[in-house]
């Protein structure tokens, strides 16, 4: 993305409410660095709602000073600036990656989490990577001593997607009782999606004491991507009760918009059955489901597009497809200005159907060709999200 269309971007975050924007990775490259900036200078200094709400903006760096030199030049013109620093703490990585001991990473983590501090730095997030095969008694141990650095928030990734929920949650709650100093920090979840786990051991780690939930907005990230925003923030809309009243700050009416703009400025499609914000979410082809729609909207939806920001052609949500039935068919009818039944309804409903099986979506300007009865051989169109 360019510069201007990430500002665009940490506007449209500001917007939607979220506490903490990762703007990005300033040691990587100048531009990047001057990206950060450049948000920390106008996101990160004004309020997008009337509740005065201004988030955090962060940087990430590696555990060496000139990483979050780096970091530091970027985020400090942030009214709430943040350096989030990490290092690698499972076998794997430190053996292979690092080629560092324990003794040395823990050290790195120590006196890095040290030196972010002294440059003046408020707000310190510890990223320990790879947590989630980390060996517990030294994750613990590298963990209290970034607390004891001064560390504020202490990040725990599922690096690779490895971890399944119970175990995740598991991990959250036992670093909450054996890390010491952590009931004095925020517990923050990264969850990867690559066994498609993400969003349910985010929230399996909210429920066991997690308190910052690291999300991106259509799931996307490395790889298979990671936690959706979306899917994380809706769970908890709707139960949210059940999780030990649970709740989160973002105004999800601004969701839709957000999902698109990242979506056209990515070029990353959103496939048609995601939850919440793909094209099918909520729409309705079969007649069962239909029916049900048409009597009462909470038969088949659990949530309403306007909750998100989407506001559907038809107040139904119907798409008319050769799983529609009568009822679907007479109310889409009705709505373009038009009452059928008995016999008549009847024959045009056979017509429908003959379209249907050549075509995925009927269209308006499909059905009064229908009503007008100059259906003959139709032209097949594929609907493409």
């Amino acid at each position: 993305m360019t510069p201007k269309q990430k500002l665009a971007i940490a506007h449209q975050l500001e917007r939607l409410g979220v506490d903490i924007i990762e703007a990005g990775f300033p040691a990587s490259n100048k531009a990047d660095l001057e990206t950060v900036k450049l948000i920390a200078q106008e996101v990160g200094n004004s309020a997008a709602s009337d509740d005065g709400h201004i988030p955090v903006i962060s940087g990430l760096a590696r555990c060496n000073k000139n990483d979050i030199d780096k970091a530091w030049e970027a985020v400090k013109y942030a009214k709430y600036p943040r350096i989030h620093t990490c290092i690698a703490t499972s076998e794997i990585h430190m053996k292979h990656k690092l080629k560092m001991s324990k003794e040395q990473v823990i050290e790195k983590a120590r006196t890095m989490v040290a030196y972010a501090r002294s440059l003046g730095c408020k707000d310190v997030q510890f990223g320990a990577e790879d947590a989630g095969r980390s060996e517990r008694e030294f994750l613990y141990e590298v963990l209290g001593e970034a607390i004891k650095a001064r560390a504020t928030t202490l990040c725990i990734p599922d690096t690779v997607g490895y971890n399944w929920p119970r175990e995740f949650g598991q991990l959250i709650a036992d670093i909450k009782s054996n890390t010491h100093g952590a009931t004095n920090v925020v517990i923050s979840t990264h969850c990867h999606n690559d066994l498609g786990l993400a969003v349910a051991n985010t929230l399996e780690g909210a429920f066991s004491g997690a308190r910052q939930l690291e999300v991106t907005i259509n799931g996307i990230g490395e790889r298979a991507g990671n936690a959706s925003l979306e899917e994380v923030v809706m769970t908890l809309k709707c139960k949210g009760e059940l999780l030990g009243g649970l709740y989160t700050g973002v105004d999800t009416k601004h969701i839709a918009m957000t999902s698109k703009m990242v979506e056209d400025y990515t070029g990353m499609r959103v496939q048609p059955h995601k939850p919440i914000v793909g094209a099918n979410a909520f729409s309705h082809e079969s007649g069962i489901h239909q029916d049900g729609i048409l009597k009462n909207k909470s038969t088949y939806e659990i949530m309403s597009p306007e909750d998100i920001g989407i506001h559907r052609f038809n107040e139904a949500g119907l798409t008319l497809g050769k799983l529609s039935g009568r009822h679907a068919l007479k109310a889409k009818l009705f709505e373009l200005g038009y009452n059928f039944d008995g016999n008549e309804l009847n024959q045009l409903f056979l017509r429908f159907k003959s379209l249907a099986e050549m075509k995925k979506i009927i269209t308006d300007e499909n059905l009064i060709t229908l009503v007008s009865h100059k259906v003959s051989e139709p032209q097949i169109e594929y609907y493409q999200a």
